[in-house]
């Protein structure tokens, strides 16, 4: 089955749900959907008065993805490409989202900003994940930086660990083995394997929680060469969480993880094969507090966190960074208005030739109107004090109007925002081209969308979304220095999401994103992606899920040549399949992706997978 008959099926699949929506006539057996809560206020509030877009990636959703790996999942999303995702297990992973780069995203890990002062982008190495330790995760589109500071300018993901069980103790062991080969090469040898393990509880006000991971693979080069050289991957990692509840209204968690990675790469320049490594350890330390006043909330989330890595290549290096964050605000509720004062403060360090540091201080305000009208209203605004650039003032106007009925709503939603993007400690005091001169990038986003919603069986969407970024640091090939670029770079682009009960037992998801950057090569942004996913819980204890992807034209760069280089499009199918052999204690699973075995290229000169099976099981006791 070629490309164009995928497409055409999965246009048709799409079609045909919607002419199935407007065939139904009994629908009191349909198993609704849950009326999502988003975050994107850092208060509970129902999502038909959010103006803003939020994905939620459920504990369900997760579950019917055991085997995954984060980047993975979230590359599904509308709006969000992960490159590298699709290659060697281990490969280093490029975030896009809304056309912008992956400094433009921010991560945090319950409630804590983490990323990698160390590291050329500062960003956070989402490799060091472990699935299996989330609950769910929650991804806020467009710009965010009056809520969570600097460089949250095309999205934040929110990562929630799970939660303590209410039982005395629990144990979950999730294992999975599978093939990682390449289209060319289907030995089907085992060469990938997962393990995970979780022990947690609650004993009257005191609860734990203490976690292992490990995964290693191997079978596949990184680079396509005619040695093919196997170049394994591999990460461990350890979780320990404590908590106690001292009220029904105070709580307190105290939290500790240590992460490490290994992963073997070949020579870049001239796509040769070498004996690469690259090792990196995370520790982290962080601490989250609670207290509920009657109307009001007050949190205070604070983490240290030191990071280690060495390149083993023909330009070795050892690199250590680490970060403080602490981020208290209080949340107030009277009526229809929601309230959110806080302040927030982090410090990055990195070693250079000596050590390198700069702070920001950000206190910031958010305010949310709900009139009964349908009017909702967000208004925010951050100060950032950097100390290396002064203060600088971001803000967010976010109207919407929720038009509601007895089986659902039309919401229209619309938002003006501003970002603050700042150089890396790399960028501007590093051994490689660093520039102090550098000036903070700026960044410009207006969307406008609606989001329809009939009694809890469908949820469809469409946003439109333009950007403007001005000052953007590039890496100057001629200089060999970071600069400011002169002129602007604008993206824009559309989204669409449909999520749609067709019975209580079959579901669809389906997303489209079409994208366009301009005023640079935005190399890896495809302008055209669409994945749809087809679910069927057949019955109690059997469920399947088919998913199809399709990734449209992009550009890359040759490195050996600096030439741009167009990218064919490409079409992936693939399965994941349950089997509850003890309910809520026993599950069996199989995830297998491009059931089809196509080749295709992700990244210029990167090996991809072609037909691969992960079988595993899940126990809870």
């Amino acid at each position: 089955m070629n490309q164009k008959i995928m497409n055409i099926c999965a246009i048709i699949l799409i079609g045909t749900s919607a002419w199935a929506q407007e065939q139904r006539v009994d629908t009191t057996q349909i198993q609704v959907l849950e009326e999502v809560i988003v975050s994107d206020t850092r208060s509970p509030i129902k999502r038909e008065n959010s103006g803003k877009t939020v994905i939620k990636i459920t504990s369900e959703e997760l579950q019917r993805n055991q085997g995954k790996t984060v980047a993975e999942i979230i590359t599904t999303k509308s709006g969000i490409e992960i490159s590298g995702s699709r290659g060697r297990q281990g490969e280093i992973l490029g975030v896009f989202a809304r056309g912008g780069r992956g400094k433009q995203v921010i991560v945090l890990i319950d409630g804590v900003r983490v990323s990698d002062p160390s590291s050329f982008s500062q960003e956070y190495d989402l490799r060091l994940l472990n699935t299996a330790a989330i609950e769910s995760v929650e991804i806020i589109k467009g710009a965010s930086s009056t809520l969570y500071g600097a460089n949250a300018a095309t999205a934040v993901i929110q990562i929630t660990t799970k939660q303590y069980s209410s039982r005395k103790i629990q144990g979950n062991f999730q294992t999975s083995i599978g093939t990682n080969q390449t289209t060319s090469d289907q030995d089907y040898g085992l060469h990938d394997f997962t393990n995970s393990l979780l022990v947690n509880g609650s004993l009257d006000k005191f609860s734990y929680s203490v976690g292992f991971n490990n995964r290693y693979s191997d079978g596949v080069s990184s680079l396509i060469t005619p040695e093919n050289e196997e170049d394994p991957f591999s990460t461990i990692s350890t979780d320990l969480k404590v908590g106690y509840r001292f009220t029904e209204d105070f709580t307190i968690s105290m939290y500790g993880n240590q992460s490490k990675l290994r992963s073997s790469y070949d020579e870049s320049f001239g796509l040769l094969d070498a004996p690469y490594s690259f090792l990196s350890e995370q520790e982290r330390l962080g601490m989250s507090s609670k207290l509920s006043y009657g109307v009001g909330t007050l949190t205070l989330n604070a983490a240290a966190t030191s990071y280690t890595s060495e390149n083993i290549s023909a330009f070795p290096g050892t690199f250590e960074g680490s970060n403080v964050v602490v981020d208290a605000f209080s949340t107030y509720t009277s009526n229809n208005l929601y309230t959110l004062v806080g302040i927030n403060y982090s410090r990055d360090k990195t070693e250079f030739e000596t050590y390198k540091d700069f702070s920001i201080v950000d206190p910031y305000l958010t305010m949310v109107y709900t009139a009964p009208s349908g009017l909702n209203l967000n208004l925010g605004g951050r100060l950032n004090n950097h100390s290396e650039y002064g203060s600088q003032l971001v803000y967010n106007v976010n109207p919407s109007f929720t038009m509601k009925n007895s089986r659902g709503y039309f919401k229209l939603l619309g938002t003006y925002a501003t970002s603050y993007i700042t150089p890396t400690l790399t960028q501007l005091f590093g051994q490689f081209g660093a520039n102090p001169l550098l000036k903070p990038e700026t960044n410009r986003t207006i969307e406008g969308g609606l989001e329809y919603f009939v009694s809890k069986k469908i949820r469809a969407n469409v946003v439109y979304f333009n950007r403007k970024e001005e000052d953007f640091v590039f890496f100057d090939n001629s200089t060999f220095t970071y600069g400011n670029a002169a002129g602007t770079i604008d993206a824009q682009g559309l989204e669409l999401e449909l999520d749609w009960n067709l019975s209580e037992e079959l579901q669809i998801q389906s997303n489209y994103t079409f994208t366009e950057r301009t005023g640079d090569t935005g190399i890896r942004l495809p302008k055209h992606k669409l994945n749809t996913n087809l679910s069927y819980q057949i019955s109690d204890t059997y469920f399947v899920g088919l998913n199809y992807a399709y990734i449209g034209k992009r550009l890359d760069t040759d490195f050996n040549t600096f030439e741009e280089v167009t990218l064919d499009p490409y079409a992936l199918v693939g399965c994941y399949m349950s089997l509850d052999l003890l309910p809520k204690k026993l599950q069996i699973f199989l995830n297998a992706d491009n059931l089809l075995n196509n080749d295709f290229t992700e990244v210029l000169g990167f090996t991809t997978r072609g037909r691969s099976i992960r079988v595993g099981f899940n126990l809870t006791l």
